[in-house]
């Protein structure tokens, strides 16, 4: 899709220096513009490139004033980084922008759907189920029964959404994401075999919230599995059985969050953490990357480390641990002089 360059100044609140004609169809960095391109200039340090650069349109601060001849068109705004995300949204908002229902695809009795529904090729509708308002659902996605999904939330391909889900509104849950399947319950018999205790909770997904591809959500035993309003998921990411996971906080890809643990608000986990079963994390709570936390945490701290420090502790243990060697030897000559 073409725009010309006072369009978007217009969408941006911005003044056009140069041709307010000239159309563009792609965004690229500035030092990688190429014709037909958008740009933007905010750091200082790459100014140079302005001089430069083949994209049609460069947006630029109010306050840039260049000191050479600039071929390329301006749109200057208040805040030019600011200004640039705005259009990356809009661009993302106008790239989604389906509606219609494709064939093959198959909507159960009883489902219901709301206005400007997206509903790709191969996809399949539950029973009972209910669609909000400008919902997206793109091809070989799997939508259980009596799931509910509300207004303005986009299911990416291949997204399986299990029986009885709740999913909120203005949520995005990309490709390959796996929502309600069983979570890990056996109980051990005598004889070292096991019978699967059954799964029959549900998992619930509040409002504003972002899940990463192939990230797997566990319904939980009894009652639900709770992923509370503005929390954003990494990719790759597990979290099991009847864990609920406070307001806007993010968890980093390849995190594990064992069954029945509870993650207050406002919390940051880095990749590759693991968290065991039936703890209570507090709010504002920081993780470091590849921590294994073992034991419950008090709001407003931070750890790191297997199994996880204060990251205060951590830092001054790993200062020891890096000096081990010459220690260990300091030690030998003490034991010498000793015996």
């Amino acid at each position: 899709m073409k725009i010309a360059a006072e369009q978007i100044a217009s969408v941006l609140g911005g003044e056009v220096v140069g041709d307010a004609t000239i159309q563009v169809s792609t965004l690229a960095k500035i030092e990688e513009g190429q014709e037909g391109s958008i740009s933007f200039l905010s750091n200082p340090k790459y100014v140079h490139h302005i001089y430069t650069t083949k994209a049609s349109v460069v947006i630029v601060n109010k306050t840039f004033q260049p000191e050479y001849p600039v071929s390329t068109t301006m749109i200057k705004v208040d805040d030019a980084y600011k200004a640039f995300s705005k259009l990356l949204e809009y661009y993302n908002q106008v790239k989604l922008m389906k509606s219609g229902i494709e064939q093959p695809s198959v909507i159960s009795e009883g489902a219901v759907y709301g206005e400007e529904l997206y509903l790709g090729s191969f996809c399949y509708i539950g029973k009972n189920t209910k669609i909000g308002n400008n919902v997206k659902i793109y091809p070989n996605t799997f939508v259980g029964d009596n799931v509910i999904i509300g207004d303005n939330t986009i299911l990416f391909a291949g997204a399986r959404i299990y029986s009885e889900t709740v999913i909120g509104n203005n949520c995005t849950v990309h490709a390959g994401v796996i929502i309600g399947s069983d979570g890990f319950g056996f109980a051990p018999n005598a004889d070292g075999t096991y019978n699967k205790v059954p799964q029959i909770g549900n998992v619930i997904i509040e409002d504003n919230v972002e899940i990463g591809a192939g990230t797997t959500i566990d319904r939980a035993t009894l009652g639900s599995t709770i992923i509370r309003k503005g929390v954003k998921l990494d990719n790759q990411i597990q979290v099991a059985h009847n864990v609920d996971i406070g307001e806007n906080t993010v968890i980093a890809s390849q995190s594990g969050v064992a069954g029945s643990t509870k993650i207050g608000k406002n919390c940051m986990i880095g990749g590759q953490v693991g968290i065991v079963g039936h703890l209570v994390i507090g709010d504002n709570v920081k993780i470091q990357a590849q921590s294994g936390v073992t034991k419950s945490l008090e709001s407003n701290s931070a750890v790191q480390g297997s199994p996880a420090l204060s990251h205060a502790d951590f830092l001054r243990s790993y200062s020891h641990f890096r000096n081990l060697s010459k220690i260990a030897e300091d030690l030998e000559k003490v034991k010498k002089n000793v015996i």
